[in-house]
């Protein structure tokens, strides 16, 4: 190995070792964030689980009908029982793709331990938009939904979250007057962020 070779591998030992150690010293400094977490990080505090003044995020992946489905939902409780979320959810199509955006009320009963059950209904807009390959328009309808999920708890902060909903479409038949509602059945399971905002 030449000189040049030499000294290249020595001055990496030499950072590596430097970085090595100050990585540690860093481990021995940091704090947690959430102090009572860090002992114990999926433990739960006893009684039921506090819903008032929390904010949840939702990221979720699933189905409507037969397609894949890909959602988002922000919710805020005001009290224990009550909640209100909205939703965007993208649903990817080869030939036509939709997007379906909802306010949402949820209702649950605060219950102990990891599992909570929930029921929710709302109301939102299905936008239907074909592709390039089909000669049509982009279409917007109405949507009622109405479902439930169950969620279960990681630790204080961050839940699992499965939910089946019923969409109903309003729309029309074609050629025919009057309006029909077309079902659409959406499933989805995802994690849930929650952080207490200050009363």
């Amino acid at each position: 190995m030449t000189r040049r070779g030499l000294e290249a591998s020595a001055l990496g030992v030499g950072l590596a070792l430097v970085f090595a150690s100050a990585g540690a010293h860093a481990e021995e400094t940091l704090e947690p964030l959430v102090p009572e977490l860090a002992k114990a990080t999926f433990t739960l505090t006893p009684g039921p689980r506090p819903f008032k003044n929390r904010l949840a995020v939702s990221p979720a992946y699933g189905q409507l009908g037969t397609t894949p489905l890909f959602a988002l939902r922000v919710a805020y409780n005001p009290n224990s029982w009550l909640g209100y979320e909205a939703s965007l959810a993208h649903n990817p199509g080869h030939a036509v793709h939709g997007v379906i955006h909802s306010v949402s009320a949820i209702v649950r009963h605060p219950m102990s331990g990891r599992f909570q059950p929930y029921a929710k209904a709302g109301y939102g807009m299905l936008m239907v938009s074909p592709g390039p390959s089909l000669n049509a328009d982009p279409v917007t309808k109405n949507a009622l939904t109405i479902g439930g999920g169950l969620e279960f708890y990681i630790r204080n902060d961050v839940a699992l979250r499965a939910e089946s909903q019923l969409a109903s479409v309003i729309g029309s038949e074609r050629d025919k007057n009057g309006t029909v509602a077309y079902q659409y059945s959406m499933y989805t399971i995802g994690l849930v962020f929650y952080r207490t905002l200050a009363p």
